[in-house]
């Protein structure tokens, strides 16, 4: 497998290096290359100083955008492209970015900085540079640090969430040390800003290997989200689940497609039944309220990470209504739609299905309920069925000229949306006037 280096790549390379310097795509876009897989950003690697790459291209728009660390953003070709001076960084106090880093002419030394073998390769003159084994380590599906795992996760604590986001993402086998090292160290991520912490787990939830990593390195993501800790000690005696609730959440994770705001919620979905368990005297356990306390939770854990209030609104709401019910009934699906609107209702289908899925078998005849419940929200959207106020055929105009004002005209707006949905008058104009003089005028 070789690296195809695009026109804007090859145009900034060219340019260094008939400037004298020495200068080479490293990490990630390598790394993918390998893999077979095309790049979405390209890093350069150069032995020119910053204010030395930006003397050496003239002809191309510079930012910088992390001077102090070396780097500079080159736009080629309408694309940003990062170009950073080969370093060997000093000491990193935060546990996070070095305080100091030293400029060299050696890649060598640069590639001996990063974190793990797969990420410290670089592509020069057609040949893959390759100090730490990350080739045989990409061909073996290993994720594995370079040098002491120890010393890398110190240096930035959020490696380590980096590295379980890569082994889910990669779906690769941590190996032994570093894997030993991300359980001994992983108090470091306390260290780490929640939007970092957030930017890496997102993907980790998307990974194909997710239910695996979440499973043997679940004291990791009981350090960052301490709230989920009881879940594993939570057993589940009921006729709906086989197994605690940590592991009912896992699996319903891995059932949910990879969208990241789907898959969170189901890692938060049932985050409050731990509070809320009780056994009754037959050994039966029950988690009544439970969704309640898990919407409590999940705004807690959507507020520490700093979720857009968009997201966040839209995790909390499903994990609050994730037992809705959602039977496959035009009538009550038509007023979901009016209470929620279609882009909710299927979320929450999707989550509904996710959650049957990580149940027993035999309650997933719910699966073809839920598939029935999704035709009939598709069906009302293509027939253009009414519910909500912008499609209701009277206008608030309408009812001014049958005498009414103020307030009275919103309420009145309301009774009829709500007949339409209830199926009690057709959304026609005439129908809805004549339904609002004989039943709501009085």
């Amino acid at each position: 497998m070789t690296v195809s280096v695009p026109p804007s790549v090859k145009a900034l390379l060219e340019a260094l290096q008939n400037a004298g310097f020495r200068a080479c795509p490293v990490g990630g876009c390598v790394r993918d290359s390998l893999l077979g897989k095309v790049p979405h950003d390209w890093d350069i690697a150069t032995s020119a100083k910053p204010q030395e790459v930006e003397a050496a291209l003239p002809g191309f728009s510079c930012i910088e955008t992390g001077i102090r660390h070396g780097t500079v953003t080159v736009l080629s070709q309408g694309h940003p492209i990062e170009v950073t001076t080969f370093r060997i960084d000093g000491v990193y106090s935060d546990h996070r970015r070095p305080d100091h880093v030293q400029f060299t002419d050696q890649l060598a030394l640069d590639l001996q900085r990063r974190d793990f073998t797969i990420n410290a390769m670089a592509w020069e003159h057609g040949q893959v540079i390759d100090l730490f084994g990350g080739r045989a380590d990409l061909q073996a599906g290993v994720l594995r640090c370079v040098g002491e795992p120890e010393v890398r996760f110190e240096e930035d604590g959020l490696r380590i969430l980096r590295a379980l986001r890569f082994a889910s993402v990669l779906d690769f086998s941590v190996e032994e040390k570093t894997a030993q090292a991300v359980h001994q160290q992983r108090d470091l991520l306390r260290k780490i800003a929640a939007e970092r912490l957030y930017a890496e787990l997102r993907k980790l939830l998307c990974g194909p290997a997710v239910g695996r990593i979440l499973r043997a390195f679940s004291d990791v993501c009981f350090t960052m989200l301490p709230q989920l800790a009881p879940l594993a000690s939570c057993p589940q005696h009921t006729p709906y689940h086989d197994c605690d609730a940590w592991e009912h959440t896992v699996r319903a994770v891995e059932a949910a497609p990879p969208d990241p705001l789907l898959r969170l919620t189901m890692l938060l979905h049932d985050a409050g039944k731990p509070a809320c368990r009780s056994t009754d005297a037959d050994g039966i356990d029950h988690f009544y309220g439970h969704e309640k306390e898990s919407a409590n939770i999940a705004q807690e854990i959507v507020r520490f990470l700093h979720l857009p209030t968009k997201e966040a609104r839209v995790v909390v709401q499903a994990v609050e209504r994730h037992m809705l019910p959602m039977s496959p009934s035009r009538p009550l699906l038509q007023r979901r739609l009016r209470q929620f609107g279609p882009d909710f209702c299927k979320f929450l289908l999707q989550v509904q299905r996710a959650d049957t899925k990580a149940q027993p078998s035999h309650l997933h005849f719910r699966l073809e309920q839920i598939a029935e419940s999704e035709a009939i929200i598709d069906t009302l959207l293509e027939e253009n069925a009414c519910f909500s106020l912008s499609q209701l055929a009277v206008r608030g105009g309408d009812l001014l000229a049958c005498g009414l004002s103020g307030p009275a005209v919103g309420k009145a707006l309301d009774a009829l949306l709500q007949a339409v949905v209830e199926g009690n008058c057709p959304n026609e104009k005439q129908a809805l006037l004549s339904f609002w003089k004989t039943h709501l005028s009085s």
